[in-house]
């Protein structure tokens, strides 16, 4: 006899419609999110707002299938603006607040949509861009003005008192619900399609031990502080409209208020990357400073720390490999004190350790993480626009991550580094291309090469190697000022080596990895031992852009 078929994912399961809609109707009264100023959504206000957007967008020509770029900040609009693109069966494209010149016009040119949500303060930036299919902008905190080239309107174009017209089709678990830009190693940032199913189960996962027991439900409240143009600040809110529980969606973290915002709001939950263990650890011993209402804290990567942290704050720690791609193939169990592991694999991914080949190699050696999954439509199918990169990640029937890991003897897995060059600084992936095609601009430069360097902290912090031209000097404070206009701030190198050239293979392509072992020289020129400080732009509003501050 063959096995029973499975059934197929329901809409009320996964679909952020849906899930919205049954929550609003059985729970209205229930808080689904916290702002910052502890406003409070109840699930039966969000339906109301994410309904009144959903109309407006509606009226400004959007139709179910296209792509509609949010250009924000954490905040109540970014939260109204994806549910209601996602309400109408639309999709929402996130665009991080940092892009700016080269890398703000890739993804125009990749998003393909016509209509856009920004803040008056960023809306600036397009006059210096190629705006490919752009037509529309909307100023979410701001009256309509003059944009060369584009209608714009302003935050009432947002709101409407109608109800919006259903989508000509129902909305499935398998369609696409955002694109989400993550940074490209050798070249430009790749746009990972996300279905409903992919981030929902993401989101569920990432708050599930290994064998998928949940340790949340609908009484929880989980932090969002990271990004919600990433995935990393998408999936607290997504658990949590999973369950039927609520998310506190703070602008940024800061080290000084974090302990504040969390009693503020009951938080129970929350995910900290490893440099702000290191950030929070630092702070004073305050009296009191256990009694608060978190209690599980997901601590990415599982530094030394993580159990100093747990005994100093009273909470259980959790901690797993994720990426944007693939959701959650590695968790560890709960308080590991394995530092550095990601864990093991869970129920329902395969996983493997390969070469080039992908043959599988033996525990202790580096090989490229791949995963597959039991369920369709968990992983992400596609990259917006890049054909050729989808085929290169899916490749004999498995996702390759691009990540190298290794394997202990006792089945623990650990993130060695990416097999390409991306560089992540303060919990933001930065592509070394797109540092090196800025640099390369600055006169008397012939070559660059960007790397992670260690710091003082948890993470890296990005060196940037130029050989220059026969007869030119290359002055590092000029070269930093030369990128300010054209990096994101995060992607702005902190360490500057100036030779005549780079160390190259037979084939003359640059050796990355002997510049990473190098490491800080005594011939290197550091920005912030000279005083420079390269930090994000203030965005004139009330919910600030997302952060993250040192002690």
């Amino acid at each position: 006899m063959p096995a029973p078929r499975a059934q197929p994912p329901r809409r009320e399961d996964f679909v952020n419609r849906d899930l919205l809609e049954k929550w609003a109707a059985q729970t209205p009264g229930r808080t689904f999110a916290v702002f910052e100023d502890l406003t409070e959504w109840s699930y039966a206000r969000t339906l109301q707002e994410v309904r009144g957007t959903a109309a407006a967008l509606q009226d400004l020509g959007v139709k179910q299938g296209d792509h509609v770029l949010v250009w924000l900040p954490n905040g109540a609009d970014f939260l109204r603006c994806w549910l209601a693109i996602n309400y109408i069966g639309a999709v929402c494209v996130c665009v991080n607040t940092a892009y700016r010149a080269a890398t703000l016009e890739h993804v125009l040119r990749n998003a393909g949509g016509s209509l856009m949500v920004t803040l008056d303060v960023l809306a600036d930036r397009l006059a210096e861009v190629d705006r490919a299919t752009l037509k529309q902008v909307v100023l979410a905190d701001a009256s309509a003005r003059e944009l060369p080239g584009l209608r714009c309107h302003g935050a009432a174009a947002l709101h409407s008192t109608r109800q919006p017209d259903p989508p000509p089709r129902p909305i499935e678990p398998w369609d696409p619900q955002l694109i989400i830009y993550t940074s490209g190693t050798t070249g430009p940032a790749k746009a990972v399609v996300s279905t409903y199913i992919h981030l929902h189960t993401m989101g569920l996962l990432t708050v599930s031990d290994r064998d998928g027991n949940l340790y949340a439900g609908p009484n929880d409240r989980i932090v969002t502080s990271l990004p919600m143009f990433h995935a990393g600040g998408l999936i607290p809110a997504l658990s949590m409209l999973k369950l039927g529980g609520s998310t506190a969606i703070f602008t940024g973290f800061d080290t000084k208020t974090f302990w504040q915002k969390i009693k503020a709001t009951g938080c129970t939950i929350s995910s900290i990357l490893g440099v702000m263990v290191s950030f929070l650890l630092k702070q004073p011993v305050e009296p009191g400073e256990r009694d608060t209402p978190l209690r599980r804290v997901k601590v990415v990567p599982l530094t030394a720390e993580a159990e100093q942290f747990a005994e100093r704050f009273g909470v259980t720690i959790h901690s797993h490999f994720n990426m944007s791609e693939v959701p959650v193939p590695l968790v560890c169990e709960t308080n590991c004190r394995v530092v550095g592991s990601c864990g093991k694999p869970r129920k329902g991914m395969d996983v493997r350790l390969v070469d080039e080949n992908d043959i599988e190699v033996a525990d202790g050696e580096v090989g490229e993480l791949i995963v597959r999954a039991d369920d369709p439509w968990v992983i992400c199918h596609a990259y917006h626009g890049d054909p050729a990169a989808t085929a290169r990640a899916w490749r004999n029937g498995w996702f390759h991550t691009g990540d190298g890991f290794r394997r202990d003897a006792e089945g623990n897995w650990f993130f060695v580094d990416r097999l390409k060059d991306a560089i992540r600084r303060r919990g933001e992936n930065i592509s070394s291309f797109e540092v090196e095609s800025a640099v390369i601009l600055y006169p008397g430069v012939r070559e660059a090469a960007a790397v992670a360097v260690a710091s003082e902290h948890s993470e890296n912090e990005v060196l940037v190697a130029v050989g220059r031209k026969p007869g030119h000097d290359i002055e590092p404070a000029q070269l930093i000022e030369f990128l300010r206009p054209r990096l994101p701030y995060y992607a702005v190198p902190r360490y500057v080596r100036v030779l005549d050239d780079l160390p190259k293979a037979p084939t003359q392509k640059v050796q990355k990895f002997q510049l990473r072992a190098d490491g800080v020289t005594p011939d290197t020129w550091d920005r912030e031992a000279a005083g420079i400080q390269v930090r994000r732009d203030t965005l004139t509003r009330p919910d600030p852009a997302p952060r993250m501050e040192t002690p």
